[in-house]
């Protein structure tokens, strides 16, 4: 599979566990310090909008990545923005095009960009599901690729934490699996979800 159709599995799974998100967990915290679930929910409806945007020429644009204003809805929101970075991405030619990701400072051939949105959507939909109590169900594939993207990303502290796109990396235990490696690697404790589907 390439990486377009890896990406899409990933934001499908993304979705389907924003979906299984009831009326009670909307306040509650998520691995995303400092966030409750509604707020990473419109972080990532914004960064959809935004990856969107970039795959269609107007990354530059510092309105494309605002966070939705209006989170009565979070899952209808969410929902919304997938499908239009799914649109985006499924135009003909967008890996070869060039993305300007202001994020993660400039412009990225588009097929490293779809890879970045693909280990964003891996995270982010673990993050939902230990917040809710549920499994993250995702194939080898998915999960293999977006581990080789985690493990390119710079783990330079002066590079990471408050007001960067990741949090300082934690340890890899011996035998983690590839989905436990990808999140450790980008910051999360799998071991502060206990009973909550925490250990991928």
């Amino acid at each position: 599979m390439d990486v377009v159709e890896l990406d899409r599995i990933a934001v499908g799974e993304a979705v389907r566990v924003v979906d299984l998100a009831g009326d009670d967990d909307w306040e509650r915290d998520s691995p995303c310090a400092g966030w409750t679930l509604r707020r990473l929910v419109a972080h990532m409806a914004a960064q959809h909008h935004g990856f969107a945007a970039a795959a269609r020429g107007a990354g530059g644009d510092a309105a494309c990545w605002r966070e939705p204003r209006e989170m009565s809805g979070p899952a209808r929101v969410h929902r919304a923005a997938a499908a239009d970075v799914l649109d985006a991405f499924g135009e003909p030619g967008v890996v070869e095009r060039e993305f300007v990701l202001p994020e993660l400072g400039g412009g990225f051939p588009g097929r490293r960009a779809v890879g970045f949105h693909l280990v964003d959507y891996v995270v982010h939909a673990w993050d939902v599901a230990v917040t809710v109590g549920v499994e993250v169900r995702l194939p080898g594939e998915v999960l293999g690729a977006a581990l080789a993207v985690a493990r390119r990303v710079p783990a330079d502290p002066a590079r990471r934490g408050p007001g960067f796109a990741f949090a300082p990396a934690v340890e890899v235990p011996e035998g983690a699996g590839a989905l436990e490696e990808t999140v450790r690697l980008l910051g999360r404790r799998p071991e502060q979800w206990p009973g909550r589907g925490g250990r991928p």
